[in-house]
């Protein structure tokens, strides 16, 4: 006998899953978003700088010429599916339900925060702080420590980038390194929240997002090294072609639904000036 699911069940399940996602996703909102993308690609413009020349009279002005460019993201195509067996729900309950939301948004956050990482590491010619720092005249290599975030404030400083909006991607060990700074945690220095639950949301003025070990890649590791990223919102660009979206079908073959989310989206790196890479030794 055929099975089915009706519309308002899908319509329920989609709307739980995109509102679920919405607050899975780590990184969406620290970029720039474009909705409702047609076509394949989507090109993000880039103005250049230009420099005002005093007024001479009766003279005629001196226009900037500034250049105009642009960054192109292209779309990818994603799906989060998982099956649910009729023999082990005899419907799909509420229960039922609830678990397959939780699954499926979080496969779609964190996919989405990972073309945003891949964004940022496909930076061409970023600012960078290296994971040695000198003390005591000899170079060593380190975590993440009030040093480096300093060192990235001064290259987003020196390159003009806007003191709003300014983030930063570690993962939680990075942040572990971080907390062994006194510098960090001390109430002279930093907030309390730092001491109390060992989490740091603002420094330096930059807001923090902490990720763990992911399968779809998450930050870049290479033996020890670990690149982390301190960027500007302007300076990395998120497009969507295909909003996610969630279908419910039954396979007779497998005697169970199919309950399958997609996307489509891109990610892309508009301004290297405003992102600096850190390198910090995990070791």
């Amino acid at each position: 006998m055929a099975q089915s699911i009706t519309n308002a069940f899908v319509t329920l399940f989609d709307a739980e899953v995109k509102q679920a996602y919405q607050g899975e996703s780590t990184l969406l909102g620290a970029v720039r978003l474009r909705q409702g993308v047609q076509g394949n690609t989507y090109k993000f413009p880039k103005l250049g700088k230009g420099s005002a020349t005093a007024r001479i009279p009766q003279t005629d002005v001196t226009p900037l010429n500034v250049t105009y460019s642009q960054v192109t993201a292209t779309m990818q195509d994603y799906n989060a599916a998982e099956y649910s067996d009729i023999f082990h729900q005899a419907k799909v309950n509420f229960d039922e339900r609830q678990e397959l939301v939780q699954v499926v948004s979080k496969a779609i956050g964190r996919r989405m925060d990972q073309l945003i990482i891949d964004g940022l590491n496909g930076a061409s010619s970023p600012s960078t702080v290296a994971k040695t720092v000198v003390t005591s005249g000899s170079a060593t290599a380190s975590n993440l420590n009030v040093g480096k975030l300093i060192a990235a404030k001064k290259a987003l400083d020196a390159k003009n980038v806007g003191f709003d909006d300014r983030h930063i991607i570690v993962h939680a060990n990075n942040l572990s390194g971080l907390l062994g700074d006194e510098r960090a945690i001390s109430g002279d220095y930093a907030a309390v929240k730092a001491l109390v639950s060992g989490e740091i949301n603002t420094f330096l003025g930059f807001k923090f997002h902490v990720l763990g070990d992911r399968d779809e890649g998450g930050l870049p590791l290479s033996t020890n090294d670990r690149s982390v990223f301190a960027f500007h919102r302007s300076a990395i660009g998120m497009a969507v072609n295909m909003a996610q979206k969630t279908e419910i079908n039954y396979v007779p073959e497998k005697t169970s639904f199919l309950v399958n989310s997609m996307f489509s989206a891109g990610a892309v790196a508009i301004d290297d000036e405003g992102i600096v890479k850190i390198t910090c030794d995990e070791s």
